[in-house]
């Protein structure tokens, strides 16, 4: 009975013994996949993660052998299933190999653009003008109809690199190339305007945040940079509201399940001045607070803005003015994700902004503004479904301003804006673009511009091809167009500086074509 026992002893012992070493040879097989898994994201580090995982699979083939003779028959069915996953890391093992360098380069990497390219022709067989700032009212940001109005070639390509740190935190950098030009010509270096739009860095997945409720899905970031919750009114070329500039802060702040909140401080150049030895370096600074309610679907953002400097005794703006010091500026949106109860978006926005925050769209980027200046703009813009092959995109663009730049100035302009597209066939829709504006300015002087007070009107029928029909948004598209223009002829006598009122550009209709392509992907 007691010779019984001890074999009973030896043999549970010998089996929690093996069944040990199968734990143990699982936890390590396990661990082992993890670290093989996130070498696949670290492609910085490929070829050292690549002979560190040579050396461990040969450490396990090693191991195997000598502890398969010890297990119990359950471990023992186990081991084809050791076996399988061996082989599977010798796989993985060799397409990194195969991989190396290569991997370094292409990992985490994004290659991102916008493009427009085409020839403005008008009825003379002459150059074109035109472009969506092109009437008087687009000097303080009234925008027209950008379909058949354009005559440049414009690029944007953003090149970004992700890489992935042991601990699971993801950074990312962000580097923006953009240039443009008006002339036709192959080669245009002496015209470039070529130019590095953003340079920055990102963090998120951050480690050290993980548990944090508020905090778990913020992203931290510092460089050079457009906001991202930047957005645009693209029928018109119009930003709706658009922060830029050098800096840092933090997105997504988890405030509550239906609440979130972005933080930053960005600087912006107003340029170097000198006069009676006095020397000012005058920058500005924008404190920026952007929340979104009803998971994004309201959004308020407020921005302070600062530039001591701006009022130094020696710096006036173009009319003699002292300058503002200070801004203060918000926009109240709303984001609808259909078009009253339809297929589609809807979003509405309205701004206010005085002193530095009177240009409501660009924010902080008027050095000019006095501390009277006062604007209120409203934006409105969608797009859906009409009828079966048709899709419409309205917008409505308008703004009053006032004391901008010269005590008493004031400036009112609306901008009706209707584009159309009916599809014919997968690849080919005809694109029409109605727009008109209603400008009453009162510049008192500034810059030499005069008072006027009328209308702008554009139609645009374009032929468009593209790689799939059903959204206006698709892109590329080839096109062809012609569009016919007409204004009232007060606007000729705004500006002896600005496209209207030029000896082949005045009043009385003008009929323009061309070809255009634009993209962004």
């Amino acid at each position: 009975m007691q010779k019984a026992s001890s074999w009973l002893l030896a043999g549970v012992l010998g089996t929690t013994t093996a069944t040990a070493h199968a734990a143990t040879l699982e936890e390590r097989m396990a661990a082992f996949e993890a670290r093989a898994s996130a070498a696949e994201k670290r492609a910085a580090a490929a070829e050292q993660q690549t002979q560190a995982l040579a050396r461990e699979l040969q450490q396990i083939k090693l191991a195997t052998p000598t502890l398969q003779p010890a297990v119990s028959n359950a471990t023992a069915i186990a081991a084809p299933t050791v076996d399988t996953r061996l082989a599977k890391l010798e796989a993985r093992q060799q397409s990194m190999e195969k991989q190396g360098s290569t991997a370094n380069l292409t990992d985490g990497f994004s290659f991102k653009g916008y493009a427009r390219s085409g020839l403005l022709i008008n009825d003379g067989l002459g150059g074109g003008r035109g472009g969506p700032y092109s009437t008087p009212a687009g000097s303080v940001g009234g925008a027209v109809g950008r379909l058949g109005n354009e005559d440049d070639t414009y690029m944007r390509i953003d090149l970004s690199k992700e890489i992935y740190a042991q601990n699971g935190t993801r950074s990312k950098f962000t580097v923006s190339i953009a240039d443009g030009v008006e002339s036709s010509n192959d080669w245009t270096a002496d015209e470039s305007s070529l130019n590095v739009r953003q340079v920055f860095s990102e963090l998120d997945h951050v480690a050290a945040f993980k548990g944090n409720s508020v905090f778990e899905n913020a992203t931290l970031w510092a460089g050079k940079r457009f906001d991202r919750d930047n957005y645009d009114i693209h029928w018109l070329d119009s930003d709706v509201v658009f922060l830029a500039g050098t800096g840092g802060g933090i997105y997504d702040v988890q405030m509550s399940k239906s609440w979130r909140s972005n933080y930053s401080l960005i600087g912006r150049d107003y340029g170097d001045f000198s006069e009676g030895g006095l020397n000012a370096d005058v920058e500005s600074y924008i404190l920026t607070s952007n929340q979104f309610f009803d998971n994004g679907q309201w959004q308020w953002m407020f921005n302070a803005i600062g530039a001591k400097k701006n009022d130094f005794s020696s710096r006036t703006n173009e009319a003699g003015l002292t300058p503002a010091d200070s801004g203060l500026h918000s926009m109240l949106a709303n984001h609808q994700k259909n078009f009253f109860g339809r297929e589609g978006f809807f979003k509405t926005a309205l701004l206010y902004g005085q002193g530095l925050g009177a240009e409501v769209k660009n924010i902080g980027s008027d050095g000019e503004l006095i501390d009277d200046a006062r604007a209120l703009r409203l934006a409105l813009y969608g797009e859906t479904p009409i009828a079966p092959g048709w899709r419409i995109g309205p917008s409505l663009l308008a703004e009053q301003s006032k004391d901008r730049y010269v005590k008493g100035d004031n400036y009112r302009w609306m901008t009706l804006n209707l584009r159309l597209a009916n599809a014919i066939n997968s690849n080919f829709e005809m694109a029409y673009e109605m727009s008109w504006q209603n400008m009453n300015l009162d510049p008192k002087g500034y810059l030499q511009r005069n008072a006027v007070d009328g209308n702008f009107w554009k139609f645009t029928v374009a032929p468009t091809f593209k790689p799939d029909v059903g959204d206006l948004l698709t892109r590329p598209e080839l096109r062809v167009f012609a569009s016919f223009m007409n204004w009232s002829s007060d606007l000729d006598r705004y500006s002896t500086s600005d496209t209207f009122g030029m000896t082949d550009f005045r009043a009385g209709g003008v009929w323009q074509y061309g070809v255009q392509m634009e993209t962004w992907f």
